[in-house]
């Protein structure tokens, strides 16, 4: 097995006990912001010490950062933060693993993004296998209980979130490949590290200044939560340096589908943790949108 595909699958592990630490922050009566805040302002200061020290020990010194570097690590940070919102959002509307299966749509949608934005071309299997997705996702959408028209049920916010964290993970995951890319020299753990550095500092000092533009004393309550925001930056931080050297070894695209078994992990889960049970729609939904994710990985 290549090396970049347990990367991920350690990526994806460590992600899922990020969310579910989240959405623990989230029943602690943080903001959304400031839960994801927490993963920003305790990994940074960890990454930052992991990548100067292997800088220094591996004799490779500070990166000759181009100004290519900047648009792609802006973009991937910038969408990573917004991306991570709406997933933590969206805990608050539906249970843990349909929360996560709606964040994998990831795949589908960069597909999407890539005929309409690039002009990449499909064949029909894919397309096929595209359509069936959208009918996991319909599924997916439908709320619980049936209450209301069906057009009001599958196009509502919980909808919005998911999608969004999907197509927002997509650009992101392209944009820290690209970043890390455009670094040139070193290996691959160097580049990675020394991305992640920056883009996670970056993030810390965006989401600070927004927390105290707009959620004064949210920052103090993140703070004070550092037993369970504590254990948010160190997971984030490991699944971000699988990620990142995921991204660096291979194409963005791959890395997110193997990716994939993240679902697997949240129903998991979400069942002996948060004690939830899936729906019988919404397995449904799951099982049709994750074969179709399958069937288009295999078709790529």
């Amino acid at each position: 097995m290549e090396p970049w595909i347990l990367i991920t699958i350690g990526a994806a592990a460590a992600q899922t006990l990020r969310f579910m630490l989240q959405k623990q922050l989230k029943g602690l009566a943080l903001s959304t912001a400031g839960a994801t805040f927490a993963r920003f302002i305790y990994s940074a200061p960890l990454v930052a010490v992991i990548a100067i020290l292997y800088a220094t020990t591996t004799g490779q010194g500070a990166p000759d950062i181009p100004a290519a570097f900047w648009p792609f690590a802006l973009a991937g940070g910038t969408s990573q933060i917004l991306a991570t919102m709406c997933v933590v959002a969206l805990f608050s509307h539906r249970n843990f693993a349909v929360g996560i299966t709606f964040k994998k749509t990831e795949v589908l949608l960069s597909a999407l993004v890539g005929f309409l934005i690039l002009g990449d071309t499909f064949t029909a299997p894919t397309i096929a296998a595209m359509c069936l997705g959208l009918v996991g996702v319909l599924l997916l959408s439908d709320q619980p209980g049936g209450i209301g028209r069906w057009y009001q049920r599958i196009f509502s916010r919980a909808t919005a979130l998911g999608l969004g964290a999907g197509v927002l993970f997509g650009v992101s995951g392209n944009g820290y490949r690209g970043a890390s890319l455009s670094l040139g020299d070193g290996d691959v753990f160097y580049r990675a590290t020394m991305t992640l550095a920056i883009v996670t500092a970056l993030q810390t000092v965006a989401m600070a200044l927004w927390l105290v533009w707009r959620e004064r004393g949210e920052i103090m309550r993140v703070l004070a939560a550092w037993r369970v925001a504590g254990l948010v930056g160190l997971t984030s931080m490991i699944g971000s340096i699988c990620w990142f050297t995921a991204y660096t070894l291979q194409n963005a695209a791959y890395v997110n589908a193997v990716g994939q078994i993240e679902l697997l992990f949240s129903l998991i889960i979400g069942a002996f943790v948060f004690g939830e049970k899936v729906t019988a729609r919404e397995w449904q939904g799951l099982l049709v949108l994750t074969f179709s994710i399958v069937l288009l990985v295999l078709l790529l």
